[in-house]
């Protein structure tokens, strides 16, 4: 498959596929965040296909944080969401970590692209030591299950700041709480990635 188009790299389940999971990165970072690639290694041992890839700031520039192209990357969101439809038959899951799971939250709540399921990691309820900055305004849009996997020591928002923000949400919504982690996620007590696709599995299947 050629995914060229979207910087994406795909990880590919043995036999056909159950469905396709998107994922994109958080600002500052890339496709080969160590996040993204556990997951995307996790939904392939599921037998999903995984793609993981680059916002459009990130393909302009190798470093760097996103500046102004907010549009632009929704616009990259929305096109790898209909390429990778077109990969496999079943459901599509969309999401991303941090700037770019909030970025797929609003392209889908605003309806540019339609997804089954969305996967939030790091969630960015406000800017670190702003409380008062939410970014929650496009939630009550969203219809569709929602999972957030979160740190509970992410300076982005504390749990008790995402169960606000996910009550938001017009469809179900589950919450995976990382005990200690930080808006990398990084954990040794943890398997992140195996409580998150868990849970957006359950939720998917009701």
């Amino acid at each position: 498959m050629n995914l060229d188009r979207i910087a994406g790299i795909a990880h590919e389940p043995d036999g056909r596929a159950h469905g396709v999971v998107v994922l994109t990165h958080g600002a500052g970072g890339s496709r080969d965040s160590v996040l993204l690639q556990q997951l995307c290694d996790e939904w392939a041992r599921r037998g999903w296909l995984a793609v993981r890839y680059n916002l459009p700031y990130r393909r302009r520039r190798p470093k760097g944080p996103p500046s102004g192209s907010a549009e632009s990357d929704r616009a990259g969101i929305v096109e790898a969401i209909e390429c990778c439809r077109r990969l496999v038959d079943g459901p599509l899951i969309a999401g991303g970590h941090s700037y770019g799971g909030r970025q797929t939250s609003m392209v889908v709540a605003a309806g540019g692209a339609a997804a089954d399921l969305m996967t939030l990691f790091s969630y960015p309820v406000h800017p670190p030591g702003k409380p008062e900055r939410v970014r929650t305004e496009h939630l009550p849009s969203i219809t569709v299950p929602t999972v957030f996997t979160h740190g509970s020591s992410d300076p982005f928002g504390t749990i008790t700041e995402l169960r606000d923000a996910a009550a938001l949400i017009n469809a179900r919504t589950e919450i995976v709480e990382i005990t200690s982690a930080r808006h990398d996620l990084g954990s040794k007590a943890f398997d992140v990635a195996a409580l998150a696709v868990d849970a957006a599995l359950s939720l998917l299947s009701g």
